[in-house]
């Protein structure tokens, strides 16, 4: 893992996930990407152009936050870029060859109640890249255990897995997978390759409506530090994700980091 995306919102708590971003990448001795993504509506008539003053607000803001860091010796770069928030974030990870992007999960949202905000709900959303979901205030320490929840364990997409496999290698993590069986489960369907099978300490079966709802039944046992979970069209958030705002009551499991990986097939 060598590139690092962090998109910095206006919430309270951009400092601290900042930190804890610059803390993650340091153990791989990645570098550390700051941006902010800004859209400018016209007025009808209007001659002000106004897209230099947003970019040099929006580099000041995220200077500022820099500043307020230990960056502990990890190259972090600063960028603002113009234009609509997911077409501009896939094209700024393929241009900066982006491993995951680090979120928190209320970028703009001051919404208590509200686990995962509408900016970065699209993000995990909308696009196809690994995701690191950082819980508010969270402190960085070392991943000694993993859970990776499928119902799935078919992989057609060669590279799908290299973030959980940079992580797992990194801290030398105990990753145990639970193997979820829905109404859509075919034949094959847990049946491990050999690269993942070598990667498993242990392996729990269930049988759940929902992969969502096999992990609520299991992740206490587990005790992860990290929960590993795959994006697809009836994956892990489905229900969840009829919106891109998810509300904490909605998601019990707000307390720990989840990586969403991109698709497997």
């Amino acid at each position: 893992m060598k590139s690092i995306l962090v998109p910095v919102g206006s919430s309270k708590n951009a400092v601290s996930h900042l930190q804890y971003a610059v803390d993650f990448a340091k153990a791989f001795g990645a570098k550390v990407y700051v941006v902010q993504i800004f859209n400018v509506y016209t007025k009808a008539g209007t001659m002000i152009k106004v897209d230099h003053i947003l970019e040099r607000e929006s580099l000041e803001f995220l200077n500022s936050h820099v500043d307020k860091i230990d960056q502990r010796g990890v190259e972090v770069i600063v960028k603002t870029f113009k234009g609509k928030l997911i077409k501009t974030i896939e094209l700024v990870c393929e241009e900066l060859d982006i491993d995951l992007i680090v979120l928190e999960p209320r970028t703009n949202s001051i919404k208590e109640e509200v686990y995962l905000g509408k900016t970065s709900g699209k993000i995990v959303k909308q696009t196809n890249i690994p995701a690191l979901i950082v819980p508010e205030g969270y402190v960085y320490k070392p991943i000694v255990k993993i859970l990776l929840a499928m119902k799935s364990a078919v992989i057609k997409n060669d590279k799908a897995l290299n973030p959980l496999k940079s992580i797992k290698d990194q801290f030398k993590s105990v990753l145990n997978i639970l193997l979820v069986k829905t109404s859509y489960h075919n034949d094959g369907d847990f049946d491990l390759n050999e690269d993942l099978t070598a990667m498993i300490t242990n392996k729990t079966y269930s049988e759940n409506a929902t992969t969502y709802q096999g992990v609520l039944e299991h992740y206490k046992e587990n005790k992860p530090d990290l929960l590993c979970v795959v994006r697809r069209k009836r994956g892990f958030f489905a229900k969840l994700w009829e919106s891109n705002i998810i509300l904490k009551k909605d998601f019990h499991i707000s307390t720990m980091p989840v990586l969403v990986l991109s698709g497997l097939k």
